[in-house]
């Protein structure tokens, strides 16, 4: 029996064989409307965006910066639900075979029953979940979910993680690695992180899945440092800076949002 390669596995194997990392971009779903939200997805997909990031809008985001609780606060404002995130994925996935993750928290899977959570995310297009508040010590019903609807799982690996914890969460985790470069909260930063190559060896002891680099990276000079090093780059305040800048102009907001990302993805080839 053949199997097929997930939607994720797939894009990193291509990004390797391209020698550049794959542009991870984050923006909250439904902000600031369903119809905008969707207008400036299209326009990331169409500009080198690799992966697209979702955020499920949720009243009490901890992981996130003031840029993107202010995104979640927006998108809840107009309406956005559990459905209508789905329906903006299968919006998205109708155009296009990009691969879409959710950044999520578990309340948001817990509350709707955890299968039939996740089941119904397979079911618009998501490809993988990332639940920032879950550790893999307590999230076998998610991965068991996962695992059973062929959702990728996506775990963190940051600054303050011990070394003995790595191999637990690499083991939990199926579509890639995330390392969030700095403690505390989302937020672009004037300068990256420093150790990410130390830190990314570390990671990649105990894993051969890619691992993708966030938190505080917002220029392509930023982008450029740490695809020099990293499977994927994720950007993600700069992006919903860019909404917000456009707030008053709805209709400038797509173009505006689409030149960013491709300026952003520009950064990623190596040499």
């Amino acid at each position: 029996m053949t199997v097929r390669m997930s939607r994720l596995a797939t894009t990193f194997a291509r990004t390797r064989a391209q020698n550049r990392a794959a542009f991870v971009a984050y923006v909250c779903a439904g902000d600031p409307d369903f119809d905008t939200s969707l207008a400036a997805c299209r326009a990331l997909l169409a500009n080198g965006v690799d992966v697209l990031e979702l955020g499920v809008p949720f009243s009490d985001p901890l992981a996130d910066g003031l840029t993107n609780q202010l995104a979640a606060q927006r998108a809840l404002e107009s309406g956005m639900t559990a459905a209508r995130v789905f329906e903006l994925v299968r919006r998205l996935r109708a155009e296009s075979e990009t691969p879409i993750i959710f950044y999520t928290y578990y309340n948001l899977v817990f509350c709707n029953g955890v299968d039939a959570y996740v089941r119904a995310a397979k079911d618009a297009g998501v490809d993988g979940i990332l639940t920032l508040d879950l550790p893999p010590e307590e999230a076998g019903p998610v991965t068991a979910a996962c695992r059973a609807h062929g959702v990728d799982t996506v775990f963190i690996v940051a600054p303050t993680t011990p070394d003995a914890r790595i191999p637990t969460i690499a083991a939990a985790a199926t579509g890639f690695i995330y390392y969030v470069s700095r403690e505390g909260v989302t937020g672009v930063r004037d300068q990256v992180a420093g150790n990410i190559a130390e830190a990314l060896a570390r990671i990649r002891k105990h894993t051969t899945l890619p691992v993708a680099v966030g938190f505080g990276i917002g220029s392509r000079a930023q982008v450029a440092q740490v695809a020099a090093h990293a499977d994927g780059v994720v950007v993600g305040s700069a992006l919903v800076n860019c909404i917000r800048d456009h707030l008053g102009d709805k209709a400038k907001l797509a173009a505006a949002i689409g030149a960013k990302a491709a300026d952003l993805s520009a950064g990623v080839a190596r040499g």
